[in-house]
């Protein structure tokens, strides 16, 4: 009895923290159109698929400035951008969670140096639309906007071995379907404004 309590207490504080892996299904399916979207970028302009549609293949990571699974990932994210920003492959961060704002974004942006559009969709839509519930949660597009991938950047927090991100990516430059297309993404709930 004991055992099952603390179990449970364990499980409610994870829940209530925000810290909790999303298992279920996808709501967007491999090879799906991806939905459009609207986010105003801490650069000034605003982003949406139409600004992407030129690249060959497009990460779209959902992030956080507050959420710690987010913050251990942003120094991968920069370095993705950075091996890739030669091949025609497209990186952007949205951010959608309602106690977060513009100016704390723009401020990390510029602590971090971060080297790929970061922005902010106040409606909340785009995670709605996507199917994105945690932070970072990420999708890899082909160039046709068409849905390769979707889940978590790597296998692991600490110590990866195997990166999703980079091996969908480089299967959809090679023309290919990723042999992966869908991990669970872990991380923290995302809490946009509602509806």
């Amino acid at each position: 009895m004991f055992r099952r309590k603390a179990m449970l207490f364990a499980m409610t504080a994870l829940a209530s923290a925000g810290f909790i892996s999303w298992t279920a299904a996808a709501d967007l399916e491999i090879g799906s159109k991806a939905p459009d979207f609207k986010a105003m970028g801490v650069d000034g302009k605003e982003y949406s698929l139409a600004s992407i549609k030129e690249a060959k293949a497009t990460v779209i990571a959902f992030t956080s400035n507050r959420c710690p699974v987010a913050i251990a990932y942003e120094d991968r994210f920069i370095e993705f951008q950075k091996k890739y920003a030669n091949k025609d492959v497209k990186f952007i961060a949205i951010n959608v969670n309602s106690s977060e704002d513009l100016n704390a974004m723009k401020e990390r942006a510029e602590e971090k140096g971060f080297n790929f559009p970061y922005s902010y969709d106040v409606t909340g839509d785009s995670a709605r639309a996507f199917g994105a519930k945690v932070t970072p949660h990420l999708f890899v597009l082909d160039s046709n906007g068409l849905l390769a991938y979707q889940g978590a950047f790597d296998d692991k927090q600490r110590e990866p071995s195997v990166s999703y991100i980079e091996k969908a990516v480089d299967a959809v430059l090679a023309g290919d379907k990723p042999e992966v297309t869908f991990t669970k993404a872990f991380g923290c709930f995302i809490k946009p404004n509602r509806k």
